[in-house]
């Protein structure tokens, strides 16, 4: 890249990018498990337009609670240092067995989070969270009201969504947070949405643009151009120059105009370095939203050690996606996009599905 027309701030990024670049290849030699996702169910109370596991439509087998214990308990002796546990779905509270799970996991010494859509989340459910050892919370607000409930095709889910967000901050959680799927039904109202949850006391509030994978699929009109995403970014960016929590999601390269400006760090796509999901089948892969496809599922719990699937497998997250398309390979970014991230790369073709080359 060339910088001889950059300014200081520009120059020290792209310094910060090289680091990061060369940090990535160590850490795909020597990969450091930090979060462990737990997809334990794809059962869910709603029926998002832009469902990445078209959760609700699609059904699997689940792992029983024992199957969690086991795996637990595996995870515990194998690795020195345990990983963080994200818990979601499907909606995950939709599980009887729910809190046994987690309050088996809390015994255990691991700590954990949960991504819900909060509907279910009563002050009663809120007070079980607090006790089991929640630690974190990220609640699913995509709209005003009339515009959430068409986008999660469910009445009344609003409500249902800020009453869960404001008994779990009644119950005293330290991070609540909001996230917000941005597409055009939404993308001109940000600042509405934003007012309601000015009147919360919420912890952080995540955007990111409507990702081209699952259910999503089938409503393209709905995905932001490359316009809208210039505008979204530039919202967040305005919002934390006031000072607000306010950030963009960890997916893409976004350039030298917004890296380290929409959000606290440079984009690095976790799957296969920091992080490892099981799919509620039992499944090991990289991130719960990659295609799930026989090259991307790295093996199952039921046939496979987790531990030896992590430092052993996982290849495929583990090489750059740059270096198998052409058109990635000659661009300058090449060594801090890298291709993008894995779950918005088109296996097929080799290519990625979202590229910001436009707007950086």
């Amino acid at each position: 890249m060339h910088t001889e027309n950059l300014n200081d701030i520009e120059k020290k990024k792209i310094r910060d990018l090289r680091e990061l670049h060369n940090y990535r290849q160590e850490l795909r030699k020597s990969p450091q498990l930090r979060r462990l996702f737990f997809e334990l169910t794809l059962r869910c109370n709603e029926n998002c337009v832009h469902c990445g596991s078209r959760c609700g439509e699609v059904k699997s087998p689940e792992l029983s609670k024992e199957d969690y214990f086991e795996l637990l308990r595996q995870i515990k002796r194998d690795f020195a240092q345990l990983p963080m546990l994200c818990i979601t779905g499907g909606e995950p509270l939709l599980r009887t067995d729910f809190f046994e799970i987690m309050e088996y996991a809390k015994d255990l010494g691991f700590s954990w989070g949960m991504t819900s859509n909060g509907t279910l989340i009563d002050r009663d459910t809120a007070e079980h969270l607090k006790k089991a050892g929640m630690k974190t919370v990220s609640i699913s607000i995509d709209g005003t009201e009339k515009i959430h409930d068409e986008f999660r095709r469910t009445k009344g889910g609003f409500k249902r969504a800020i009453e869960g967000i404001e008994n779990l901050i009644a119950a005293g959680f330290d991070h609540v947070q909001v996230t917000t799927v941005v597409s055009k039904k939404n993308v001109d109202i940000l600042d509405d949405i934003f007012g309601i949850l000015l009147t919360m006391d919420i912890d952080s509030w995540r955007l990111l643009g409507m990702e081209p994978i699952g259910r999503a699929l089938e409503h393209e009109d709905l995905a932001l151009t490359m316009d809208e995403h210039k505008k979204l970014l530039r919202y967040i960016k305005d919002k934390r120059e006031q000072e607000y929590p306010v950030l963009y999601g960890c997916s893409h390269y976004l350039g030298l105009k917004f890296e380290r400006e929409v959000r606290d760090w440079y984009f690095l796509c976790n799957a296969g370095l920091y992080t490892a999901s099981i799919a509620c089948n039992g499944d090991i892969m990289g991130c719960l939203d990659i295609e799930r496809r026989p090259e991307t599922i790295q093996g199952n719990i039921y046939k496979d050690n987790f531990k030896d699937v992590w430092l052993n497998r996982f290849k495929i997250f583990r090489e750059p996606l740059a270096s198998k398309n052409e058109k990635c390979m000659a661009c300058e970014d090449r060594d801090f996009c890298e291709g993008g991230a894995y779950h918005s790369w088109d296996y097929d073709l080799n290519c990625p599905k979202v590229c910001f080359n436009s707007i950086i």
